[in-house]
């Protein structure tokens, strides 16, 4: 009876911890701060407080790999009914929702942002497989099936690519491309629903390479009709909120994806410039590698996976810049880079070499 009594006592001395190690408080602090009791994700920067289709979907994916299943179905609920006119099967999202000059709440740019559309279809798709739950995965291959039809084209000399949104970024001179638009994993997990995306994903490779000849991402590049790669005409080489993403999708990728090691290999120079400035910069001009500035948390956060893969005192410089200066609770966009880059460095998620979520609750947490 004393060794029952003993062995009952340790382990309800040990639920704490086991709970405490399923809990994601970043993933908990971020819905207090920026997520409404409905589910909509608010940038509080913006005086009309924006909500945006990319911070919706980004939600959904951390929802996901936290398993919380009543955030991630009021986060889908406000989606569809607010940037989708109540029907993603029809609809891809509008990208831009806030208050408009009259102080009405409503879509500001009914545009859509084609990264969020696959990261919605994404978690989507995931959420069906990891939950069990085939309308989520039948809408996830609607919207997959739909954001195609609206945003991939097959570009002269460079073959299928996903443009930025359906309006606005073909111009006489080219198309108008977004390298962080194009994160490897998602590709390859589409790879296994049609060749078309197993295409794509050979092609954002090169883009990935080509685009970037120095190792560091622009956030936009021009890819011009018969002659190839160039600077995009609105924001030059410049690469700076946008291409820190493309750091972090590379250095997520799994070991044994394809073209990790290259790629890896290819953005060596941002892990460099990091190592040697203390901190990620700013601002960078891809084309002559010219630096400026200091990048704030989220960028140190974006920065770790790559880092562990390439170096790791640069590495544990930014964990320790990250545990003295962590971000603002309601820095929208060094919140969500932090969840990427913080949630996959201590380890609560990882992407298969076929792009497929494995969220650390699915071993760990399982009932």
């Amino acid at each position: 009876m004393r060794l029952l009594f003993r062995a009952l006592l340790l382990a309800a001395l040990s639920l704490p911890a086991a709970a405490a190690d399923c809990a994601w408080p970043a993933w908990d602090a971020f819905r207090a701060a920026l997520v409404s009791a409905d589910g909509r994700v608010i940038d509080p920067s913006s005086p009309r407080r924006i909500s945006t289709s990319e911070g919706q979907a980004y939600a959904l994916f951390f929802a996901l790999v936290a398993d919380d299943r009543d955030g991630f179905a009021r986060l889908l609920r406000w989606t569809e009914n607010n940037l989708a006119g109540g029907d993603l099967r029809r609809h891809l999202p509008a990208w831009l929702w806030g208050r408009a000059d009259d102080g009405q709440w409503q879509v500001l740019d009914a545009n859509n942002a084609s990264d969020a559309d696959l990261w919605l279809a994404y978690s989507l798709l995931e959420a069906g497989r990891l939950w069990q739950r085939p309308d989520y995965a039948r809408l996830g291959q609607d919207l997959l099936w739909r954001s195609a039809a609206q945003t991939l084209q097959p570009l002269p000399g460079l073959g299928l690519m996903l443009l930025p949104g359906d309006q606005g970024f073909v111009e006489e001179a080219g198309w108008r491309l977004n390298p962080s638009y194009l994160p490897p994993q998602l590709l390859e997990r589409f790879a296994a629903i049609a060749p078309v995306w197993a295409e794509l994903a050979g092609n954002a490779r090169r883009l990935l390479r080509e685009g970037s000849p120095h190792g560091l991402a622009p956030d936009w590049l021009l890819w011009r009709r018969a002659q190839g790669w160039a600077a995009d005409p609105e924001h030059g080489r410049e690469g700076d909120y946008d291409a820190i993403r493309v750091y972090l999708w590379v250095g997520m990728l799994a070991a044994d994806a394809p073209g990790r090691a290259e790629l890896q290999r290819h953005f060596a120079p941002m892990a460099a410039l990091t190592a040697a400035h203390g901190a990620p910069p700013e601002r960078i001009d891809a084309g002559d590698g010219r630096a400026e500035g200091q990048g704030g948390a989220g960028f140190s956060a974006a920065l770790l996976p790559l880092l562990a893969s390439l170096d790791p005192a640069a590495h544990a410089s930014q964990r320790a810049r990250l545990a003295q200066q962590p971000a603002a609770a309601q820095a929208y966009y060094d919140q969500v880079l932090g969840l990427f880059g913080g949630g996959w460095d201590a380890g609560r998620f990882r992407f298969a070499a076929d792009g497929r979520l494995l969220p650390a609750w699915e071993q760990r947490c399982a009932d």
